[in-house]
């Protein structure tokens, strides 16, 4: 018998539609924890984005629950959830939840144990705490975009992935959130945490914010190895159009690429700045001589530090990613069958092959209410009040 999952038991009431907070929830769900979506009565449904139906993995495993929290009897079928919650997730704008009256004070007087996690842009105080924001905002502050390569026109290029959503915030959250259970496991007691996506971001640029600090140097593109300085770290393009990537950092594995592309004579200069156009022309003309997948098939094998930059399409159907059981089949009541990015977090179970996803539009707040203490006649007064949906 398989062991159960790392968060079964957990409940998670999740406050949020999109961005960060949903990466987080949708990482501990993977890990087994029980997810409840909390989102507004349909009255309420334009203050809320709704993602597609394939959003998010489909919130495969995951309930909803709909229920008007500006309402004093919304607000206490909340509070009934979360005094029998172990996390709560919100995004809000700082200060929001404590207007609704569902605050970490309020579920603290219900639930000693709650570990509420706010995620927010810039965090729940300072001069930029009610800025608005989005992904690359945020990448702007912690120096990410800066250090990034360069458009033609100068400016810094636009990243391919919700790195401060995903990373920034949604694992960020995560850690945090499984640090607190772990304390509340010791104390008994469960903590606010304020989750700032753009000082995630710091972390990520720390290798270079820490060289200014301590140094007085200033990093950006172009500035050390792993910002284009050298040709060693860069992208090829191949006789047919695809491109290679090129992590050489190594001396040996600098030496290994350079006799394989014939290449022998710029073994000395690796980190020579005024050689550096000069090998990185050699390497182009060496990558155009040959279709990308034969380099492949000869470099990686060969300790060269060289991948294929995969199109989305093509990805898909890589061998390594085929191998692992990343990839799963998806079934919606509308949609029917498609497939998702499976659960690819370390020590999950990825034995499953097929995952039902939930049709948004329909919700368990019945079943949820009941399991938090509520009757049926108060569960019917909500819904013909509109309270719940």
């Amino acid at each position: 018998m398989s062991p159960p999952a790392h968060l079964t038991g957990i409940t998670v009431l999740d406050l949020s539609s999109v961005g960060p907070a949903a990466r987080c929830t949708r990482i501990l769900a993977d890990y087994g924890a029980s997810v409840i979506k909390v989102a507004p009565t349909p009255r309420k449904g334009s203050l809320q984005i709704q993602p597609p139906y394939y959003a998010y993995s489909g919130h495969r495993g995951m309930k909803r629950l709909q229920v008007d929290l500006k309402a004093p009897e919304g607000k206490a079928a909340f509070l009934r959830l979360a005094a029998v919650a172990d996390v709560i997730v919100e995004s809000f704008r700082p200060g929001v939840v404590s207007r609704l009256g569902i605050g970490y004070d309020e579920v603290r007087r219900v639930n000693e144990g709650i570990v509420y996690c706010s995620t927010s842009g810039y965090g729940q105080d300072g001069p930029a705490a009610q800025w608005a924001g989005h992904d690359l905002n945020y990448l702007a502050v912690g120096g990410y975009l800066h250090c990034a390569g360069r458009r033609a026109d100068g400016g810094p290029a636009l990243p391919g992935a919700t790195v401060a959503d995903s990373a920034g915030g949604g694992m960020h959250a995560a850690i945090a959130i499984l640090a607190a259970l772990l304390r509340r496991h010791v104390t008994g007691k469960g903590e606010y945490l304020d989750v700032s996506v753009a000082e995630g971001v710091l972390f990520f640029t720390s290798l270079s914010i820490d060289q200014y600090l301590a140094t007085g140097e200033r990093p950006g593109p172009g500035h050390d190895i792993l910002t284009g300085r050298y040709a060693c770290y860069d992208v090829y393009q191949a006789r047919d159009g695809k491109w290679l990537a090129v992590g050489a950092i190594e001396a040996a594995f600098y030496a290994n690429l350079c006799r394989a592309l014939g290449c022998e004579q710029w073994m000395p200069f690796q980190t020579d700045d005024a050689r550096q156009d000069e090998i990185r022309a050699a390497f182009r003309r060496a990558f155009a001589t040959r279709d990308r997948d034969e380099w492949i098939a000869e470099l990686a094998p060969r300790d060269t530090c060289v991948a294929p930059v995969y199109a989305i399409d093509e990805l898909i159907d890589a061998p390594q990613f085929r191998s692992r059981n990343v990839f799963v089949e998806a079934i919606h009541e509308r949609h029917g069958r498609f497939r998702q990015i499976g659960p690819v977090m370390a020590g999950i179970d990825r034995s499953a092959t097929t995952y039902a996803v939930p049709d948004t539009d329909l919700t368990d707040t019945d079943e949820l209410l009941r399991g938090a203490g509520m009757s049926e006649y108060e569960i019917e007064k909500l819904r013909q009040l509109g309270i719940v949906a």
